[in-house]
């Protein structure tokens, strides 16, 4: 089941995301219970983790940062991100593997 990520009818994806900051770079590393777990090559430090997985999200969907936007968990390792105008679909953009496969 796809639940750690919502498509909305205009486009808008809606992400959840387990971080691990302070990797050796910034990876997905599969899924994470409901969330996709991503590696960031940041620290958790002023609010730099945050800035890097804005910047890896705009990257894998094919969108300015500007369309990448940081819901809820800004001290967390559990986020949210709403991400607009990708053409990709979420399994797509971040490689994983599609649920029935």
């Amino acid at each position: 089941m796809d639940d750690w990520f919502r498509l909305d009818a205009a486009g808008t994806v809606t992400l959840k995301v387990h971080a691990q900051p302070g990797a050796k770079r910034s990876e997905v590393a599969g899924l994470h219970g409901a969330a996709v777990k991503i590696r960031v090559a940041a620290p958790a430090l002023d609010d730099r983790a945050n800035g890097a997985l804005v910047e890896f999200l705009s990257e894998k969907f094919c969108v300015p940062r500007r369309d990448v936007r940081l819901l809820s968990g800004d001290r967390s390792r559990e986020k949210r991100f709403e991400i607009r105008g990708s053409r990709l679909a979420p399994a797509e953009a971040l490689g994983l593997q599609p649920s029935n496969a």
